[in-house]
C-alpha cells in the first residue's frame, strides 16, 4: 500500500474501515508497504487495480516474480488509447508463457465482504492455473467457475461498466422499467458484437461475466458506474459526480476506450457511443434518447 496511515489504521483495525467497513480480515491477512516484500516468494500473485493502472503495476512487479510466479487480475476495462485488453497487457509485460487469469463476475465487494452467496468466472490460458484459482477462491458461500475465454470475459467487464451509466441515467430521468430492460437487452448485444470481433465466443455473454455482471451493475445503486449514471441525470457534472461517489468510476474511461475500439474495429454500437457523446462531447442525454430511438428500423437479430 502507498498510502501509510491507511496502512496502519488496516493493521490496528482489521479492517478497511474507508472502504469496506465492518468486514473483518482473516488472521493470516498481512498489509505491506513495500511491494518487492509482499510479492516475494509469492507464486499466485491476484492484481487488483483500475484498468489505467494495470500496465504500471505489472511492470513494477516483474522483477520480483519467481519463474514459477502465475499471476491474476480482476481488472475491468481496455487500455486507453492502445485499447488493449488487460490479457494483452499482461502479455506484453510479463511474456505470453507465464500462466495467467482474469476474475471477473457479478461481484459486490460489500456483499462477498458479507458473506453473502456469490458466483463469478476465472477465464485463464492455462487450465491448470483456472482450477488451482477455483478450488482456493471457493468457499461456502463463494462459487468460481472456470472459462478458457479471457477475451470474452474481458470484453464483458469493460463494456458493462459503460452501459451501467446508460441505465443509470435512464432511471434519473425517469424513463421507467421498458427503458431499462431494453438499454440492458441492446447493450448485451453491443458488447457480444464487438466480442466476436475481437475473438471471443459468443457462448461467453450469456455466463456470469457478460450477462450476469451486466444485469448486477445496471439495476443496483451499489453499483458506482449506474451511481454516476444517475449523478449526471441530476444535473451533475463528471467531477462533481465523481467527488459524491468518492472512488473510481472506470466506466468514465471506459466509455472513451469502447468508443475507440468499435471505430476501429467499424463495429456499431449506438448505446456506448451515445453515452460517450454524452460524457466528452456534452450530448443531453434526453438527446441521445432521441437518437436512438429514431434509428433505422431493422430485425432484432
Amino acid at each position: 500500500m502507498r498510502e501509510l496511515d491507511l496502512l496502519e489504521a488496516m493493521s490496528v483495525d482489521g479492517e478497511n474501515k474507508r472502504y469496506l467497513p465492518g468486514v473483518s480480515f482473516p488472521p493470516n491477512m498481512v498489509a505491506y508497504a513495500d511491494i518487492e516484500e509482499c510479492v516475494d516468494d509469492a507464486r499466485n500473485i491476484l492484481v487488483v487495480v483500475p484498468s489505467h493502472g494495470l500496465r504500471e503495476t505489472l511492470t513494477t512487479i516483474k522483477p520480483f516474480l519467481g519463474s514459477d510466479s502465475r499471476v491474476c487480475w480482476a481488472t475491468k476495462g481496455f487500455e486507453l488509447h492502445t485499447g488493449k485488453l488487460p490479457h494483452q497487457v499482461a502479455a506484453e509485460v510479463l511474456g505470453s508463457d507465464r500462466p495467467m487469469a482474469v476474475l471477473s463476475g457479478p461481484t459486490f465487494a460489500k456483499e462477498v465482504g458479507e458473506g453473502l452467496p456469490t458466483a463469478m468466472t476465472i477465464a485463464a490460458n492455462n487450465a491448470e492455473f483456472a482450477s488451482d484459482l477455483a478450488v482456493s477462491l471457493s468457499a461456502d458461500n463463494f462459487r468460481a467457475y472456470t472459462s478458457e475465454d479471457m477475451i470474452g470475459v474481458e470484453v464483458g467487464g469493460a463494456v458493462k461498466n459503460v452501459l451501467a451509466i446508460g441505465a443509470g441515467m435512464s432511471d434519473g430521468l425517469g424513463f421507467g422499467a421498458n427503458t431499462r430492460v431494453a438499454l440492458i437487452n441492446r447493450g448485451l448485444v453491443e458488447m457480444t458484437r464487438l466480442g466476436v470481433a475481437l475473438g471471443a465466443k459468443q457462448e461467453t455473454f450469456m455466463g456470469l461475466a457478460c450477462m450476469g455482471d451486466l444485469v448486477l451493475t445496471c439495476t443496483d445503486n451499489l453499483s458506482r458506474n449506474r451511481r454516476m449514471g444517475l449523478a449526471l441525470a441530476s444535473g451533475m457534472s463528471i467531477e462533481e459526480a465523481k467527488e459524491e461517489i468518492q472512488q473510481v468510476v472506470e466506466g468514465v474511461m471506459a466509455a472513451e476506450a469502447v468508443n475507440e475500439v468499435a471505430q476501429k474495429l467499424a463495429i456499431e454500437m449506438p448505446i456506448c457511443h451515445q453515452i460517450y457523446r454524452i460524457i466528452y462531447e456534452g450530448a443531453e442525454p434526453r438527446e441521445a434518447v432521441g437518437a436512438l430511438m429514431g434509428r433505422d428500423l431493422k430485425p432484432e437479430s
